[in-house]
């Protein structure tokens, strides 16, 4: 029985990695110079600091929409050309934004769905200072832009994902995770059919006050709070990929900080589909015109990223979705 035990637990393990190693050239193609690149645009000030419903917002929108275009990677179904309309109440004025909605259609599963989001607003301009938001978010919009290259390319060889993927790039964030929450209300893919939310917000630099000096690490929230499989999953591809120090100091349910509820992944977890978020915690620059790309740490970046497009791709590729917790 100990034997038949092994050999199940080591084919199983063989089946995890040869999916995780299929993913390295493809993961590989997320570079520090990239993301660079697209940052010093995304955080520069033609698009004023992004704040919901303003000329800044627009363009980023727009620069959005043109990535997405120009790779080839198709609109969402139901949006107007990548973008998701909406109206949304803020202090008691009526702002007219819009989400961003890619997809990756998957090869045998396609009516399952993946979504990876970040949120492309920031706080805009504040006493004549434009506030940038380098890191919050534009670290995590980056990073997805890369990270849906990286599956195009893996279709592109032939090794697209079997389940789909969605690119969800939220407006609203800051004004109260409205965007996210304008998504799961209406929904353009049906929420029962979707496995997963993998969130990044904040992931370009380093927390001062973490205990543990080393700088190659991610916080880790809300992996284990719907899903076993999902944490589990999680653990086993930093293993096999690139091994950082995945740290769950603000999972803990009596964070006094609550970031559990403070990004969009929240609004997934309300109804029920497993989560995690990816962050590296806050620093003296948060909310501040001084987030700038010079102080962006482009290599943990590339890593970060690198990380979360790794599980993303064993999501979408395993045989059967991960699994709620039974209650």
């Amino acid at each position: 029985m100990k034997i038949l035990y092994l050999f199940t637990f080591l084919f199983c393990a063989t089946l995890s990695f040869a999916q995780t190693n299929a993913s390295d050239p493809f993961a590989e193609t997320i570079e520090s110079e990239d993301l660079r690149q697209l940052l010093y645009v995304y955080a520069s000030d033609f698009f004023q600091g992004r704040e919901t419903g303003t000329l800044g917002q627009k363009r980023a929108v727009t620069f959005l929409k043109e990535f997405y275009k120009t790779r080839g990677i198709k609109a969402g179904a139901g949006s107007e050309d990548y973008f998701q309309k909406m109206t949304l109440n803020i202090r008691d004025k009526e702002v007219k934004t819009e989400n961003v909605i890619a997809i990756i259609e998957g090869s045998e599963k396609p009516d399952e769905y993946l979504v990876l989001s970040s949120h492309l607003d920031h706080i805009g301009i504040r006493k004549g200072l434009i506030n940038n938001g380098a890191d919050d978010d534009g670290s995590g919009t980056v990073s997805l832009l890369e990270i849906a290259e990286a599956f195009q390319k893996a279709v592109e060889a032939g090794n697209g994902p079997k389940r789909s993927v969605i690119f969800l790039h939220v407006t609203g964030e800051e004004k109260g995770l409205l965007g996210s929450k304008y998504y799961t209300d209406n929904p353009l893919y049906p929420l029962a059919n979707t496995i997963a939310n993998l969130n990044i917000d904040m992931v370009g630099r380093t927390d001062p006050k973490r205990v543990n000096d080393n700088p190659n690490y991610i916080y880790l929230i809300g992996s284990d709070r719907l899903s076993t499989e999902l944490h589990e999953l999680s653990e086993e591809v930093n293993k096999a990929t690139v091994n950082i120090d995945l740290d769950y100091t603000f999972n803990a349910h009596d964070d006094k900080n609550r970031f559990y509820f403070r990004s969009d992944h929240y609004n997934f977890a309300k109804n029920n589909i497993p989560v995690i978020f990816y962050f590296n915690g806050t620093h003296a620059d948060y909310h501040r015109p001084t987030d700038t790309v010079d102080k962006i740490e482009f290599d943990l970046m590339e890593t970060r990223a690198r990380l979360i497009f790794a599980t993303a791709w064993e999501l979408t590729n395993r045989e059967e979705r991960i699994k709620l917790i039974e209650e």
